[in-house]
């Protein structure tokens, strides 16, 4: 049986509400090392990294997420994400 014909695509980004605790907060994870990049948005932010499938949580406004090299491009192209 088909789907209703149109073409599933995986977004690389997801806005979800701001979380009730400080902004600037990484998520729990120890950091990764690789290239830095700082969220400027307003919500918290999830990214799916294109070549490891890692997903990087920034929490709010001002957080800071180390990001794998290899995924390092294709994060940059995202708006809201500042390249440290």
């Amino acid at each position: 049986m088909s789907c209703c014909g149109k073409q599933k695509t995986t977004p690389i980004a997801r806005n979800r509400p701001a979380p009730a605790r400080p902004t600037g907060v990484n998520s729990a994870r120890a950091p990764v090392p690789g290239v830095s990049f700082r969220y400027l948005g307003q919500t918290r932010l999830t990214v799916i990294g294109p070549v490891s499938g890692h997903r990087y949580f920034f929490d709010g406004t001002g957080a800071i997420v180390s990001v794998d090299p290899r995924d390092a491009p294709a994060v940059a192209t995202i708006s809201r994400l500042q390249r440290l």
